[in-house]
């Protein structure tokens, strides 16, 4: 084996179904077409959202859980990540005590032991303090949790930091990040400024947005530049959109690669080339591959809502798409 084929050895490919939403919804796929469809192209590796694709979680009986297995056995893929809700507003005047969150959080440890997955994805509001009275019920069900990282934070958010230090502190090994890979986008979707446009956006206006945010310009800048030029108010929610993205150096990931126990490889448009319109794959691989990443690589399709008011949407193909990207990256 040479030094580059050691080097990728451990990045594997997968999907997260959230990609095929499109299509699930309208029924045009069950959950066993979607595991399929995702094996077809060799991407194996299968992230779950149990509330969108499982009807009656979490109430599942042990029919559902023995399905799933055999799914897993006949297309030959492995469980990879549960995505996990907290749904901290159930109770009308009150959120969530410490108790209801660790009993919620058990349950998705829980869950994604019985489908086989070895990471939870917690969402980012999920403190650290939380997390850290949930490390033995993580440890009891030998499953990791990502904090995901999603736009607009990104590593060095002072979020991100405390639940670092609480990781230093307690040298835990069932803690640590899910990066989502919206942190890198370097140029908004193309697909969700032509939405804009269809929604009554002044072209010129839109063009100078995202232009102004691809050439690194403060947000704030752009949303009064915006407001000078007469915008309406969907120009000025095409600026807005600015506050809530973000673009870090993919370099990044090498120095965090320890800590990733899964990665969303967030994608918005695959072009007719094999490249992604708005994230640098080529540096992100190369990163993942200098840090000597060993995770999944998980597809995660976000462009079907900015084309579905006035286009058929084919997830199925941007998926494929995307895997023909990903597997001549990692090959190269």
């Amino acid at each position: 084996m040479t030094g580059a084929d050691r080097r990728t050895a451990g990045i594997k490919r997968g999907v997260s179904l959230y990609s095929y939403q499109e299509e699930y919804f309208l029924r045009k796929m069950s959950l066993e077409d979607c595991i399929a469809v995702s094996a077809k192209i060799g991407a194996l590796g299968i992230e779950t959202l149990a509330e969108q694709m499982m009807p009656g979680y979490p109430h599942l009986d042990d029919a559902f859980y023995e399905k799933f297995r055999g799914w897993m056995d006949r297309y030959g893929t492995v469980s990879t990540c549960h995505d996990a809700f907290l749904d901290t507003k159930r109770y009308k005047g009150r959120g969530y005590t410490d108790e209801e969150v660790l009993r919620d959080i058990e349950r998705d440890l829980r869950h994604a032991a019985r489908i086989g997955a070895k990471v939870v994805r917690m969402l980012i509001f999920v403190s650290p303090e939380w997390l850290e009275r949930a490390i033995p019920l993580a440890e009891r069900y030998d499953v990791k949790m990502g904090i995901e990282i999603h736009a607009p934070w990104h590593f060095d958010h002072p979020w991100i930091m405390r639940h670092l230090e609480m990781i230093a502190r307690t040298r835990t090994t069932h803690v640590g990040f899910v990066p989502d890979m919206g942190i890198f986008t370097k140029r908004l979707p193309r697909v969700a400024r032509d939405r804009m446009e269809r929604l009554g956006g002044t072209p010129k206006i839109l063009d100078y947005v995202s232009g102004a945010y691809e050439a690194g310009v403060l947000s704030e800048y752009i949303i009064f530049d915006v407001r000078r030029m007469g915008g309406n108010a969907i120009d000025i929610a095409w600026a807005e959109q600015c506050r809530h993205s973000v673009y870090s150096n993919p370099k990044r990931l090498t120095e965090y690669v320890e800590y990733a126990f899964h990665i969303h490889a967030k994608f918005y448009e695959m072009l007719d080339d094999g490249t992604e319109y708005s994230i640098p794959y080529d540096k992100i691989v190369a990163a993942l591959k200098a840090g000597g990443y060993q995770g999944y690589l998980s597809s995660e399709y976000e462009g079907n809502r900015h084309i579905q008011d006035a286009f058929p949407v084919d997830s199925v193909e941007q998926v494929r798409r995307q895997h023909a990207m990903l597997e001549r990256l990692l090959a190269a």
